[in-house]
């Protein structure tokens, strides 16, 4: 019997600018027409970083509300995810998004170095900024760019700060981090089977590696990623028209599984979202 696997499409990321792809939807009327293409053709989970005026990548809480509005204002039933990274911002800007209330954003576990710089997560950061989600009834997406941040994630779980079952995503591929190895996944989800074994995963590869990540979560059961944030290209040497068109193929790709793409109220059930409530 096919089994449903929820779809996220990361629609923009903080890198990619319109002079990679012009179709990276970086105005807020461009994201949302962008998330709602995306959704039509099988997204249900919208993750959403926001820009400036100048492509630079923002914690703009304004303009985060303003997406974040325009795509439950026309797919009231999708479930919209604020990331809440932000290299080089403070973590009272990284976080403001959460003033907006999404049933979902994304919390990294821990600190790692990107290519060029550090993703600084320290631990009074991480407990504090859980312990506010849980507050306010938002789902934490736990971003693994290390296995580190399972452990620490783990913890969180044992001392009350994040809400049973987690979601959480592995990510692969991000230079200095976790190269995009099957092996590596495999060797993830024993651990998470045996430390968390109710929680819920997604699988994300950057790049090329994205569509074989892909590949590699449908087969074991686990949810999946696509979009722009993640790659630019459709094929090698041809550059992705929209999200849209990478979900398209994701979303085709499932019954080569025996999956298919989950409806929203299928990925709330999945990702245990309905038993979120504020404190």
């Amino acid at each position: 019997m096919a089994t449903p696997a929820a779809i996220t499409v990361a629609i923009t990321g903080s890198i990619p600018t319109k002079a990679n792809n012009p179709a990276v939807p970086v105005t807020p009327e461009e994201q949302v027409a962008s998330a709602v293409d995306a959704i039509d053709a099988g997204a249900t989970i919208v993750h959403v970083h926001v820009r400036d005026d100048q492509q630079r990548p923002s914690s703009d809480v304004n303009r985060y509300r303003t997406v974040h509005d325009g795509i439950k204002h026309e797919r009231p039933d999708v479930i919209v995810q604020l990331s809440t990274g932000g290299r080089g911002r403070s973590p009272d800007e990284r976080f403001s998004c959460l003033e907006v209330r999404p049933e979902m954003a994304s919390l990294s576990t821990g600190s790692v170095n990107f290519a060029t710089s550090v993703y600084e997560n320290p631990p009074q950061l991480v407990e504090q900024q859980a312990a506010r989600m849980l507050d306010l009834g938002i789902k934490p997406e736990i971003e693994i760019f290390d296995f580190a941040m399972l452990y620490t994630c783990v913890d969180l779980l044992k001392r009350g700060l994040l809400a049973p079952p987690p979601h959480v995503q592995l990510v692969m591929g991000i230079k200095n981090t976790l190269p995009p190895k099957e092996s590596i996944l495999d060797f993830f989800l024993s651990e998470l089977r045996e430390l968390i074994p109710d929680a819920t995963w997604t699988c994300a590869a950057i790049g090329r590696f994205q569509l074989e990540a892909n590949r590699w979560a449908l087969r074991r059961g686990g949810h999946v990623r696509t979009g722009l944030e993640d790659n630019i290209y459709y094929e090698k040497g041809r550059l992705a028209q929209s999200n849209a068109e990478l979900v398209a193929r994701l979303a085709d790709l499932c019954a080569e599984y025996d999956r298919y793409p989950a409806s929203p109220a299928e990925t709330r059930h999945l990702l245990h979202l309905n038993q979120i409530t504020a404190g």
